[in-house]
């Protein structure tokens, strides 16, 4: 009856939860097949320690760092198919519905190296502090601070987004 209980609990979080995190998955891979099997194999090592995980209110956390180490595993054994170009070509991009700026969004955070898409994704998409993202990541707050700092200068040269000076 035990284990009926630990299935039970486990698949009504991956109903509650797994639209959320697909979404995460989504922004850390870039790809939505990509991120689909990321979430199942974080998910497969969640369940395997259920029965130990004994802050069932910090389980979005866990996964989440499933996946990031996941992740990170897949980036160390890929070889790198693609060379990043010296110069990005200057060219204001126009849009005309949401749906683009969507899409030009998502492509532009694709570029990014993978450790500043974690990084953005971890402070924009799941709203998390930098502590907590260089606790997820492993790296130093500062480091968090400066990666989030160049991935954002990117996106918006990426975007042609002009940088807007905070308000006084």
């Amino acid at each position: 009856m035990q284990i009926a209980r630990l299935d039970e609990e486990f698949r009504e979080y991956v109903r509650s939860r797994g639209p959320a995190l697909l979404r995460a998955a989504h922004q850390l891979t870039g790809h939505p097949c990509d991120a689909e099997d990321l979430l199942q194999t974080a998910l497969a090592k969640t369940y395997l320690a259920w029965d130990r995980i004994r802050d069932h209110a910090a389980l979005d956390g866990y996964v989440r760092r499933a996946m990031i180490n996941i992740n990170i595993s897949q980036w160390r054994r890929r070889k790198l198919e693609e060379f990043p170009a010296d110069e990005l070509p200057d060219i204001p991009v126009a849009f005309e519905a949401p749906c683009e700026w969507e899409e030009s969004l998502e492509h532009a955070l694709k570029g990014l190296p993978d450790r500043m898409r974690a990084a953005v994704v971890l402070r924009y998409y799941e709203d998390m502090t930098e502590p907590e993202i260089a606790r997820t990541l492993g790296i130093s707050v500062g480091t968090v601070k400066s990666t989030v700092s160049r991935a954002v200068a990117k996106l918006r040269d990426e975007l042609s987004v002009p940088a807007q000076s905070p308000p006084r």
